[in-house]
């Protein structure tokens, strides 16, 4: 059975005065029955690794270059990371993808790295309002899945992020069937490459708008393993309540 994730994406907000609200995050949650994942920024990542040892939260990051060394200077490898306490890494969101120009051939390189260094690649997919209106979603989503997963992905060391573009920090959240049927497709298209084994036991995250007063619903649909929490996550009061409508869902 698929572990549930609740995973919170800080993108480029924390200082060390921050880390107090892991702290309590882990004090409420001493035993929890989902798995807990934080990517804070980069500068926190050691702090926050070693804050959090012996606890039930683990440490990602929100991106990774697919050299392990090199000359790209403000750079990050994913063995710098795990050496930094990261169990995780989020690849090929959407504002990366936007931001930086990276492509799904980038993004595949990157989880090919992150594999190689023992992380697990949090891989993200997701459409725009204008591709959503053109009934194109799924073509979108196939598209992604195909060029920016790697051969060799497991339950173990991958998951996918459904993260619908125009959903993401806007308040909007798409209909249960339209999250049903996204992710009955990643599924579907997970088992095909992947075997039934670990393509039906890939985790496959929700994320876009995602609070305390959607979550159970969300949690309830089909597919839906857990979430990639953003804004919602900064804090352990709104995180918390996340976490406990996954536990219920479990």
């Amino acid at each position: 059975m698929t572990r549930k994730l609740a995973a919170g994406n800080w993108k480029m907000n924390g200082t060390r005065a921050a880390l107090s609200e892991l702290q309590t995050l882990a004090d409420a949650h001493p035993a929890p029955s989902v798995d807990i994942l934080i990517c804070p920024p980069a500068t926190l990542i050691l702090r926050a690794a070693d804050l959090l040892a012996g606890t039930s939260l683990r440490i990602g990051a929100q991106d990774c270059h697919a050299d392990a060394s090199g000359a790209h200077t403000g750079d990050i490898s994913a063995p710098m990371l795990a050496d930094a306490g990261a169990t995780a890494v989020i690849l090929g969101h959407s504002e990366r993808r936007e931001d930086h120009g990276e492509t799904s051939e980038m993004v595949r390189a990157k989880a090919r790295a992150a594999h190689a260094a023992g992380l697990t690649a949090i891989i993200c997919v997701g459409e725009s309002l204008a591709e959503r209106e053109a009934r194109n979603t799924l073509d979108i989503i196939g598209g992604q899945l195909a060029a920016s997963i790697p051969d060799g992905c497991t339950a173990a060391n991958t998951v996918i992020a459904y993260e619908p573009i125009w959903a993401i920090g806007t308040g909007k959240v798409p209909t249960t069937a339209q999250i049903d049927e996204v992710h009955d497709f990643i599924r579907a298209r997970m088992i095909r490459r992947f075997g039934q084994t670990e393509g039906g036991a890939i985790p496959l995250l929700y994320g876009g708008s995602v609070k305390a007063g959607n979550a159970a619903e969300i949690f309830a649909t089909d597919n839906v393993d857990g979430a990639l929490v953003g804004g919602a996550s900064l804090t352990a009061a709104d995180f918390s309540p996340i976490i406990a409508a996954l536990e219920g869902s479990a």
